[in-house]
């Protein structure tokens, strides 16, 4: 760790003393992201001394099986990091001294047993704080927090907090978020729930913000006077992998849009927040959620497109199509890539189109915003060499590598008037030195000391699933799926979406501006 790295984590206070109770502490979230990001957190001395984390789960384990058993998935991961330089491997002594924070309860989320054994850990502690981090599949999100309204658990006194953490999906369509926002309002207050996503939790995403509302030059030019069109991507290359049962049944668009690329979207368009704090900055985010232009299911239909990943080469390794995947079902109709076309209709971005794309088993890994600027006038050019004016682009690269690049124009070396493209780019890996984190460590330490700004709250969700609405409803009528080869940059309807209007999408993997993906052929039939 840098100096100046080390000077902020000495600056920042550890949060109060809690007792962390994580339902679903067998599961792949727990052990991959949740206890690593408790590790780094413990490691930077930004929790106290004294909190407690607590697995509660059906698994038949004691204290030293739960420890053993996240050890060693910890230590392989750490291994892994240190080998592509990032990071180091297991402090096996700071390991030591974290483990003794980690324990264990058995039981079953919908026993009323088990939340008597909580409400007991809980009066043995040194804290009457309690935090509940439900790390379960989403069908028991109300039931758990149902079971600890009727055990008292959600109540606060003499000063203490409770929250609950929960994660996504959060509903799978309008209603059943509506529904879910109304059992956990009947039980606890709104200051109280925290839906996390982890997207949030990046550096570059938090930057955005900064980037926008710290930098005169940026806010000028920030609206449908300057700005042509915005595409937001989250490509990935690995396929369904071992969350097939999840998967089948959520698809790309359920799995990333109401959820990470509608929060994307909502920090480039949201307006200048009065404060940053949370009321000030949630507000606005749901404001421009609320604004996204209701289509109708005909209107969905024409400004989307959807695809499923089928037998392809990824570098020099062949890879399976999403039929044939272990655990999905071989009459699926889930889509595994979609793209669409949304409209936000305020007086900052009337007019501009924001094209959001997102699937598997794409030909790069690559969550961007790429932002087309409206090109200069052509008149002053005309009688030289320079056959059309080029957009200046604006890449916010959120992984892999972190950061931002601009491209602009300038004239070529030479006797004639000739112009090329300039890239002026900032890389985070260039100028902070970035520890192997997880993404959850800020949204982790913000519940614990109660900072709400970077969690989505009950009328955001309710919006983006609102806006995603009318997609489901048209696809539920045309259920055909096209196809498209592992390694390629999604269906051949999304890039007809895009062309309809004139424009072409930003290379996936290219983080710079001019590079234009090429167009695929049609496949010779949909996938049914």
């Amino acid at each position: 760790m840098s100096h100046s790295m080390q000077a902020q984590y000495e600056q920042t206070p550890a949060a109060d003393n809690t007792t962390m109770f994580v339902f679903g502490a067998g599961g792949d979230l727990v052990k991959r992201l949740l206890i690593p990001s408790l590790y780094n957190l413990d490691r930077d001395q930004l929790i106290d001394p004294n909190m407690r984390i607590v697995g509660v789960d059906l698994a038949e384990h004691d204290d030293a099986g739960f420890r053993a058993h996240l050890k060693q998935f910890i230590a392989d991961k750490a291994a892994d990091h240190h080998s592509e330089g990032r990071g180091s491997a297991l402090d096996e002594s700071r390991w030591r001294e974290f483990e003794q924070r980690l324990h264990y309860l058995q039981g079953d989320f919908t026993d009323e047993a088990i939340y008597r054994q909580i409400e007991d850990a809980i009066a043995s502690s040194d804290s009457g704080n309690a935090i509940f981090y439900c790390a379960t599949a989403s069908r028991f999100f109300g039931e758990i927090a149902r079971q600890l309204g009727q055990a008292g658990l959600l109540t606060e006194q003499g000063g203490n907090y409770r929250r609950v953490i929960v994660e996504k999906p959060f509903g799978h369509d309008l209603e059943s978020a509506q529904a879910l926002n109304a059992e956990l309002l009947d039980v606890m207050r709104e200051d109280q729930i925290y839906r996390i996503d982890h997207f949030l939790g990046k550096e570059t995403v938090q930057n955005i913000l900064v980037a926008r509302f710290a930098n005169v030059l940026f806010e000028p030019f920030w609206n449908n006077h300057y700005i042509d069109h915005i595409q937001i991507t989250a490509a990935e290359t690995v396929g369904v992998e071992e969350r097939a049962a999840f998967y089948d049944k959520a698809g790309a668009m359920r799995d990333m849009v109401p959820n990470h690329l509608f929060q994307l979207l909502a920090m480039v368009a949201i307006e200048p927040p009065a404060a940053f704090g949370a009321d000030a900055l949630r507000s606005e985010k749901s404001k421009v959620l609320g604004a996204i232009r209701p289509w109708t299911t005909e209107e969905a239909a024409h400004n989307s497109a959807r695809g499923r990943y089928e037998a392809g080469k990824l570098g020099d390794r062949e890879v399976p199509g999403y039929l044939e995947e272990p655990g999905v079902d071989a009459d699926s109709r889930t889509e595994t890539f979609v793209a669409m076309k949304v409209m936000v209709d305020n007086w900052r971005w009337i007019g501009v189109p924001f094209y959001l794309r997102t699937g598997k088993r794409m030909s790069a890994r690559d969550t961007e915003i790429a932002i087309c600027f409206k090109p200069a006038p052509y008149a002053q050019f005309r009688n030289t060499d320079v056959e059309r004016m080029a957009s200046n682009w604006l890449i916010i690269q959120i992984q892999p590598n972190e950061g931002m690049w601009f491209d602009f124009q300038a004239k070529r070396p030479g006797p004639e008037l000739a112009m090329d493209t300039v890239k002026m780019g900032f890389a985070y890996k260039d100028f902070f030195d970035l520890p192997a984190v997880t993404g959850y460590e800020t949204l982790i330490y913000d519940c614990l000391t109660g900072d709400q700004m970077l969690f989505q709250r009950a009328d955001t969700i309710e919006n983006g699933w609102r806006a995603v609405q009318p997609f489901l409803e048209a696809w539920s009528r045309e259920p055909g799926i096209e196809g498209y080869p592992a390694g390629t940059d999604g269906s051949s309807g999304a890039h007809e979406l895009i062309q309809r209007d004139g424009r072409l999408w930003h290379k996936v993997g290219e983080p710079t501006g001019p590079g234009v993906a090429p167009v695929p052929k049609r496949s010779e039939k949909p996938a049914s």
